[in-house]
């Protein structure tokens, strides 16, 4: 049977045996909510055997049902309840009657916001982004590993598209050693509910919006998860996905009305052309296909202009932040959402979050089409997309030519100079996320050719440029993969199961060059995290000159120069030109190595090296 028909079926009038397993009240979310949010009203989602057959009540203090909506499933009830400032915490019931039937009632709580200091505080320059999938990282709780009942039951390490069994336990294990690393932030690909049949492990076809995947943990132990990384002094991201759900959901086999997906007469995958998003000649049918188009036959395309599903979403979202306390979000396919949806959601999260950080992912080709997703550029849009900042991907792509490309006008370092002269188009390039590799593309020692010097230079530029620098779980320890054919970019983490021949999250476990890795990435990240000049410092750059692009990063106590060597051999940098930054400095200090470096006049480079030096006058 083909999908799309699988889908109609699934809104339709349900068979009587699939009727007959929906209890009369199945649920209602958002579960509970809290008072004191800037924006009084919240829609419930209720779901029960015929429950548009009943009638709602509720009597609580400063709650007022606003409305009731019947939709065409009569399997589901939307209630707009407005919640006053002056309401208290504290639960009520609300009731569902229907003549000859017996009543239903849910008890509903509304709780106290939570007013701590390390709540959605942000993700910004100041930190360095720990990217991981928990299915990959550490098993800590083989209790889990597989649960009954789930679609998907088997445990396959040998297989890269079978769940292995990592779980929010075994990074709970391991925070110290990314404490120890000089992580500040730590970002999980979704840890939410994807109960499919087969290769659901990365998170990216949620099934249940409200619950932690079970196998990887609890929503308890998700919270827990957030307070010990706070109190590490570690931040937490989450991974939303707005654009796609998992077919599996619940959602979708009983979906609320037609309009909760896109339909189209026969299944249509995106065209996956961000381009068509923006082009002032493009097709409408173009625009319509890459927005509306679905991601994959397991991953139905939300319809985001749905006024239902921008309540549940944005809801979802809210509840989250501040259920658990995260601190910032990363949007999963950014270029595929309603443009005009994503903004709107953006401005409410930014409301009752003021210092929450959010990102967008554009895996796009070209500086001004990153740009262009980024709030500011309202000139070719009518509005402001409210977005801060996007996945920069064009700086990582700049850094690979730089390492591995040949000299030219716009080739070798000359491509990581022309990328950074267009910071221009955002508003602040700074809140951009700069990365080498993630979970969908190859790892980058294996981009630089296995090259240790390679390795160490890109880690420098990471680490030393503008932006927020994020990491792929394993960069640390020269982990290596080609995202085809083998998939193995997502292997596992070497010592996070019980019975792994090493244990690498060890310096025993690692082989001298794993030591030499990690200790370079530990000594960068920990001189990063402190020295504010390679935080939030302005950015200078110069032209490169004979192979050698240089940038310096600077603040009123430290300039911090960075030179790195394109070339094949040994070369000699000749500082005169850099008079205008370098006035007044005459000695510095090997950041690396802690050397002092005597004379600045001149530096010899080695091929392929990148000098980080800390000026001193």
């Amino acid at each position: 049977m083909k999908l799309r028909l699988q889908i109609t079926l699934a809104f339709s009038l349900l068979s009587g045996s699939l009727l007959a397993q929906i209890p009369a009240l199945e649920r209602v979310e958002p579960a509970f909510w809290w008072v004191g949010f800037k924006n009084p009203k919240v829609q419930l989602i209720v779901h029960g055997n015929q429950i548009s057959g009943k009638t709602v009540s509720l009597n609580y203090p400063g709650v007022k049902l606003s409305a009731v909506h019947k939709v065409e499933n009569a399997n589901y009830l939307f209630l707009d309840l407005s919640v006053n400032a002056a309401t208290r915490p504290g639960k009520f019931p609300i009731v569902f009657k229907q003549a000859g039937k017996k009543d239903l009632v849910y008890t509903y709580e509304l709780k106290q916001r939570n007013k701590g200091t390390d709540w959605a505080q942000g993700v910004t320059n100041k930190d360095l982004i720990y990217l991981l999938m928990p299915d990959r990282f550490s098993n800590g709780d083989q209790t889990n590993d597989v649960v009954p009942g789930m679609l998907e039951t088997g445990l396959h390490r040998d297989s890269m598209y079978s769940r292995h069994g990592g779980d929010i336990q075994g990074l709970i294990n391991h925070l110290g050693y990314l404490k120890d690393l000089g992580v500040t932030a730590l970002w999980m690909t979704p840890e939410i509910e994807n109960d499919e049949p087969h290769a659901s492990y990365h998170g990216y076809a949620v099934t249940d919006y409200y619950h932690i995947d079970r196998r990887f943990g609890t929503n308890d132990l998700f919270k827990t998860y957030v307070a010990k990384s706070h109190q590490l002094g570690l931040k937490v991201i989450k991974d939303l996905v707005h654009n796609h759900i998992g077919t599996e959901s619940w959602l979708i086999q009983d979906m609320p009305m037609k309009s909760w997906v896109h339909q189209w007469p026969k299944y249509t995958n995106s065209n996956f052309r961000d381009a068509a998003v923006m082009d002032p000649h493009g097709s409408a049918a173009d625009r319509k296909q890459m927005l509306d188009g679905w991601f994959d036959k397991r991953m139905a395309d939300v319809n985001q202009t749905n006024p239902y599903v921008q309540n549940y979403l944005t809801q979802n979202h809210i509840w989250w932040v501040e259920y658990a306390g995260i601190d910032g979000l990363r949007l999963d396919t950014y270029p595929y959402n309603d443009p005009v949806y994503m903004a709107d959601w953006a401005k409410k999260l930014k409301s009752e979050f003021p210092h929450l950080s959010i990102f967008g992912e554009t895996l796009v080709w070209s500086v001004a089409n990153q740009a262009y997703f980024t709030q500011g550029n309202t000139v070719n849009r009518g509005f402001d997309t409210q977005l801060p900042g996007i996945t920069d991907a064009q700086i990582k792509d700049a850094i690979t030519e730089a390492l591995n490309g040949k000299e030219g006008w716009t080739d070798g370092v000359n491509r990581l100079y022309n990328i950074v002269a267009q910071d221009f188009m955002y508003q602040d390039a700074t809140r951009n996320t700069i990365f080498l590799d993630n979970h969908d593309m190859s790892r980058f020692y294996s981009v630089v050719g296995e090259d240790f010097t390679k390795f160490k230079s890109g880690i420098a530029m990471l680490l030393t440029m503008r932006g927020v620098p994020q990491m792929y779980y394993g960069d640390e320890i020269l982990m290596k993969g080609y995202s085809n054919p083998d998939g193995l970019v997502r292997e596992d983490f070497p010592g996070g199961w019980a019975g792994d021949k090493k244990d690498k999250f060890t310096a025993e476990g690692r082989n001298a060059q794993e030591n030499e890795a990690f200790n370079y990435v530990r000594t960068l990240a920990n001189y990063r995290k402190n020295t504010a000049a390679l935080q939030t410092g302005k950015l200078q750059q110069y032209i490169p000159r004979n192979g050698i692009y240089t940038y310096f990063r600077y603040d009123a106590q430290k300039t911090v120069m960075i030179a790195y060597n394109g070339n094949e051999k040994e070369a000699v940098l000749n500082t005169d030109y850099f008079t205008e930054r370098m006035a007044g400095f005459n000695t510095g200090i090997n950041v690396i190595t802690n050397e002092e470096i005597a004379t600045l006049k001149q530096l010899s480079i080695p091929a392929k090296t990148t000098l980080i030096i800390e000026l001193s006058k």
